[in-house]
């Protein structure tokens, strides 16, 4: 695979392009700039929505979902859906600025396209992946008001077939035979309503998991035919269900936010919800691996992802490692977590693969019950985040006694890591205590050393801690001062992991007496039986191998260094050997 060359850069490279974009969206929704879906072009030979429709009628509902996403996401879609529509919500003095689909999604062209009925897992995948998020039903409400064109709702007669795509075409005609009546092109940019119950997020659906929201259907006089409703099945769909798309980032108040910050935001949530507060906007995404997946925002703008390996993970008496992972800049939990690249996934899915790494210790380790915990940052920056907020630390150091006080049955030995600016998460935590505490068994540098200072007392709260014969400290990282980005040097000589590795594990000798040795390009330095180690890969290529040393087996090595489990059918550096553990 072809990765970017600037695939995995720290901080400064990565809050660069990240506030282009803001600012690009900003500026663009301030002066009605156009606001696009972030699909490939569509291919001259890609199959129209009929030709579609006839290719999927006799799959299983696994199989047409697949189809489905991988038309869309490969690009397949009707060019007027790519071009977003603006539409204002207003709560007291309090506005929002949304863009969203003129349509539902659809395959195919313009002149030969079909309204895709989904499940809500397929959706939330295709949102994921252009950056949106599905509405609430207060959103559908709005969107409606503010369509240029009203379609009637048009059932057909409940029955079997309902769910059949021989029907889903026969509602598809019916749809277009409406538009053409009113002498309004079908594939036309204005914002269409009416014709679809939508998939929605809700509140409702934290007490009811498995299940999919459905809403809207609405009357030309902006009343729902379909009230909110989350009885069925989230493998339920029907002829009648469509799916809209919103953009994440939006604007409020003329400042850029996004949508699933402003609902977990007590004070901003009545903007977007009628239900107060949505804490998880969002579908989970099922696990081969029959985990338990759980989401949450213990901060607006934070939000974690709890992934176990049972259905009941918080009610364990299993002795439980829960590793808190702060992910990289730039990078969703969904990217951290990885998986086997599929159509229109981006590429940062195949870098990390903490999910599959963690399944293999799973594996390797029977004895503990492995969980692990995604923050993510708004923004995809733990430094920026930290910047921006005047008591960030003491705000680390709450949500990690959070996370930890969910395990009510069982008390969880502390793992902290974190990759890239996940560092800064790590360093806000060790800030926030005068000693580390003694149920921080061990903590991992994933090449994310970069805010190490000594004279904030981290190396003498590390040594404190270190004395305690059941602590761990792991610190990988590679020369990236002589690395070179476009021919050129993109890291100072002591802005880096390589310098402050170096110079954290200076400061440690001067209490523990470590050992050093070379081995495959590798500077090891090791203490304390191996409870300590440093794995300082030289560079003489001057590549970036920032993420490298996380995806050949680098999140292993930091759970497992200095006990049974090190190098036991794997080895860092070496070939992947978590594949049969991707999902």
């Amino acid at each position: 695979m072809n990765r970017p060359r600037n695939e995995g850069l720290p901080e400064q490279c990565g809050r660069h392009a990240l506030l282009v974009c803001v600012l690009g969206f900003a500026a663009g929704a301030a002066g009605g700039g156009a606001q696009t879906l972030p699909l490939p072009p569509r291919s001259s030979d890609a199959a129209g929505g009929s030709a579609f429709v006839r290719s999927i009628e006799a799959l299983s509902l696994k199989e047409r979902e697949e189809h489905i996403a991988a038309e869309i996401l490969g690009g397949n879609v009707p060019e007027f859906l790519r071009h977003l529509r603006t539409v204002t919500m207003r709560d007291g003095t309090n506005i929002a600025l949304l863009h969203v689909t003129p349509n539902y999604l659809a395959i195919g062209s313009d002149a030969d396209y079909f309204l895709a009925p989904m499940t809500p897992t397929t959706a939330q995948r295709i949102a994921d992946a252009t950056g949106c998020v599905l509405p609430t039903p207060k959103m559908v409400d709005a969107i409606h008001a503010a369509a240029g064109v009203h379609l009637e709702p048009q059932p057909i007669s409940p029955s079997a077939a309902m769910t059949s795509v021989g029907v889903f075409a026969q509602h598809n005609r019916m749809v277009r035979t409406q538009l053409l009546a009113r002498a309004t092109d079908p594939a036309a940019e204005t914002l269409v309503a009416g014709h679809k119950k939508d998939l929605v997020i809700s509140s409702r659906l934290e007490l009811v998991p498995g299940k999919v929201g459905i809403y809207g259907w609405h009357r030309p006089d902006g009343t729902p035919l379909q009230p909110l409703y989350a009885g069925h099945a989230n493998t339920w769909v029907d002829y009648s269900h469509g799916v809209r798309l919103v953009q994440s980032v939006m604007l409020v108040n003329g400042s850029s936010n996004t949508v699933p910050a402003v609902l977990a935001d007590r004070r901003l949530a009545a903007l977007l919800s009628n239900e107060g507060v949505i804490h998880s906007g969002r579908y989970p995404t099922p696990s081969l691996f029959g985990e338990s997946v759980i989401e949450f925002n213990p901060r607006p703008d934070v939000r974690v992802v709890i992934n176990s390996p049972n259905s009941a993970p918080f009610n364990t008496v299993e002795p439980v490692k829960l590793v808190i992972f702060a992910v990289a800049n730039g990078n969703t939990i969904e990217q951290t977590a990885g998986r086997r690249l599929r159509p229109g996934d981006d590429w940062h899915f195949d870098i990390q693969h903490i999910a599959a790494q963690m399944r293999w210790l799973r594996v390797h380790d029977t004895n503990h019950q492995w969980v692990v915990a995604y923050l993510e940052a708004s923004g995809k920056s733990w430094p920026a985040w930290r910047r921006s907020h005047s008591d960030g630390d003491a705000q680390i150091r709450e949500i990690v006694d959070g996370i930890a006080a969910r395990f009510t049955n069982s008390a969880a030995r502390i793992i902290l890591a974190g990759h890239s600016g996940g560092g800064s998460f790590l360093f806000g935590f060790l800030n926030s205590v005068v000693a580390i505490p003694d149920r921080v068994g061990r903590i991992a540098f994933l090449d994310s050393d970069y805010a190490y200072d000594p004279s904030a007392g981290h190396g003498s709260k590390l040594a404190r801690w270190l004395e305690n014969g059941d602590h761990f400290l792991t610190v990988l990282a590679y020369n990236d001062s002589v690395a070179l980005l476009d021919g050129k040097p993109f890291v100072s000589a002591t802005g880096g992991t390589w310098y402050r590795s170096h110079l954290m594990q200076t400061n440690l000798a001067a209490f523990f007496p470590f050992k050093s040795a070379k081995a495959a390009s590798l500077e090891i330095f090791t203490a304390l039986d191996g409870r300590i180690q440093f794995l300082l890969k030289e560079n003489p290529d001057r590549k970036i191998l920032h993420t490298v040393q996380v995806e050949k087996n680098g999140f292993i090595h930091s759970m497992a260094a200095g006990t049974p489990l090190q190098e036991a059918g794997y080895e860092y550096l070496g070939t992947r050997a978590y594949e049969r553990w991707l999902e």
